[in-house]
């Protein structure tokens, strides 16, 4: 009933699900891109109804107070506070470990306003919990959310970036101008 329900206002809203490149590994890491509007979220959650699909997501500890925080945690979300360098990134990769089911998604830019870089948790997530990146997408000019490519990362991070860069030239969030650029923020020594 409720799948029959979630794809029931997709449809009505105008909007598609792109299986075709859905993975069928219990363990990865789904990264969200483009994240420009708050409609993102609805988005997301009607295509975890339609589809069955189990999920956790991660989002600023704030969106999990009281009155909300019973409800964000019921829908899979993972409260984080990004002011604090908390360990937060090994203690998922220690959830990787415990579980042999266990999606996490990200959106890289941390934000909907525009980022000139991603923030790279994700990638590092990915790699220390030794699982793959699955790209997951929002086309607001087709009116399509789905799965890109499963992504196994090199550690080369401007090559995976590349292949990462090629896949989402062509998707634009809903508000496209709010879009952040696919690259990580340079480190200090690398300005030099």
């Amino acid at each position: 009933m409720i799948s029959t329900l979630c794809r029931a206002l997709l449809t009505l809203a105008g909007w598609q699900i792109d299986e075709a490149q859905r993975p069928n590994a219990p363990r990865y890491v789904l990264i969200g891109y483009p994240h420009t509007s708050n409609w993102d979220f609805i988005l997301a959650m009607l295509v975890k109804g339609a589809l069955g699909f189990h999920f956790h997501w991660i989002a600023k500890h704030t969106l999990f107070r009281w009155p909300l925080g019973p409800l964000m945690r019921a829908l899979g979300g993972i409260g984080v506070d990004r002011s604090k360098s908390s360990g937060f990134i090994n203690a998922l990769v220690q959830e990787y470990a415990a579980h042999e089911a266990l999606v996490i998604v990200i959106t890289p830019e941390g934000t909907r306003r525009h980022r000139p870089y991603w923030k790279s948790g994700f990638y590092h997530l990915a790699l220390a919990a030794r699982v793959p990146l699955v790209l997951g997408y929002i086309d607001a000019s087709r009116k399509q959310i789905g799965f890109g490519p499963t992504l196994q990362l090199s550690g080369d991070q401007q090559r995976d970036l590349t292949a990462i860069r090629a896949f989402y030239a062509d998707k634009r969030g809903i508000h496209p101008e709010d879009a952040g650029s696919i690259q990580f923020r340079a480190r200090p020594e690398e300005n030099r």
